[in-house]
């Protein structure tokens, strides 16, 4: 019984080492790309904003739409960016939220749940993905590890 134990305790300790290089790059790379493509689409199309910045929390309704477009889209694009390498993924997580929170209250908070009536499932999952990469970093396979390791 005891050896069952010890295969068991070897087992999980191998799979917490690589869960720290493996859990966040997935989160990473899953985002990174949902954001990414989002922010293209931006980047290639028209700005629809206009057409919904009185439902923007405050401040951001006050802000012009073309600020805000601009703003949407190089968030997108830049935080996918740097999920993507790992660098300054605590800073690109809370962007992203920020941006996630927006796009929830704006667009996809009164049509329900389903995805299909453009409701809120999609920025809900983002959130909940974005939230571990926010609180324990981008782990162990990043620029923000090496750099830590680096400099302390």
């Amino acid at each position: 019984m005891q050896a069952i134990g010890t295969i068991g305790h070897q087992v999980f300790g191998r799979l917490d080492t690589l869960g720290q290089y493996l859990a966040p790059l997935g989160l990473r790379l899953l985002l990174a790309y949902e954001f990414g493509e989002a922010g293209l689409e931006k980047l290639r199309g028209e700005n629809w904003f206009e057409h919904i910045r009185d439902d923007f929390p405050f401040p951001f309704h006050l802000l012009p739409h073309d600020l805000s477009w601009f703003m949407a889209t190089w968030s997108e694009l830049l935080g996918a960016a740097m999920l993507v390498v790992g660098l300054g993924t605590r800073f690109a997580s809370a962007s992203l939220i920020v941006l996630d929170l927006v796009a929830w209250y704006s667009v996809h908070a009164g049509n329900g749940y389903n995805v299909c009536d453009n409701g809120f499932k999609l920025p809900l999952i983002f959130l909940i993905l974005l939230i571990p990469l926010l609180l324990n970093g981008a782990g162990r396979f990043s620029i923000d590890h090496l750099i830590r390791r680096r400099f302390g």
